[in-house]
């Protein structure tokens, strides 16, 4: 995937009345260092959550944002894509089987079967980032992604930017524009 490319970082906020709002941010290269666009969906209902099935409630929210941008090309998921080295389905292979193009999860903590993901140090944190992958995408390749991402912090600047978006603490920007 050394091309031009279209890729994605896409999250979702949930408030206490059932409702979401999902982010995707657009960029054309790997880096992830220049924002091509940026779209929020409004979801009015969403399915309640359900412990083991996080993409129940995730997935639909997922689809409206993305039907707003470019068909992508790779997309990365705040979350785990497998849950553990035989491939079992996290919210990033969910995605990826529904969208059809490879996933990167990009997960905050570890989780306890999830022994096969690439731990990412990013800047000068001492936590690192788990990162496995799905859709044909593999993980060493995407850690190497992960790590390259824009900014000099634990978490890259467009995953940050993706929750903001969706947290509804800043407004997109239409235009292009570098991070």
């Amino acid at each position: 995937m050394g091309h031009a490319t279209t890729v994605g970082v896409v999250d979702v906020h949930y408030d206490d009345l059932g409702k979401a709002k999902a982010a995707l941010v657009v960029c054309r290269e790997l880096t992830f260092s220049t924002v091509e666009s940026e779209h929020v969906a409004d979801i009015a209902r969403t399915a309640p959550y359900e412990p083991g099935a996080l993409f129940k409630r995730e997935l639909p929210c997922i689809r409206a944002v993305l039907a707003l941008g470019p068909r992508l090309e790779l997309l990365v998921v705040d979350g785990y894509a497998t849950l553990d080295p035989q491939g079992r389905s996290g919210l990033g292979a969910h995605v990826a089987d529904a969208i059809g193009v490879p996933v990167i999860g990009v997960a905050k903590t570890p989780f306890r079967t999830a022994t096969h993901a690439a731990e990412v140090i990013r800047g000068a944190a001492t936590r690192p980032l788990y990162v496995t992958a799905a859709g044909g995408f593999e993980t060493a390749e995407a850690a190497r992604i992960v790590a390259a991402m824009a900014g000099p912090n634990r978490i890259p600047a467009l995953l940050a930017r993706a929750d903001r978006l969706a947290r509804g603490r800043v407004q997109p920007i239409i235009d292009r524009h570098a991070i």
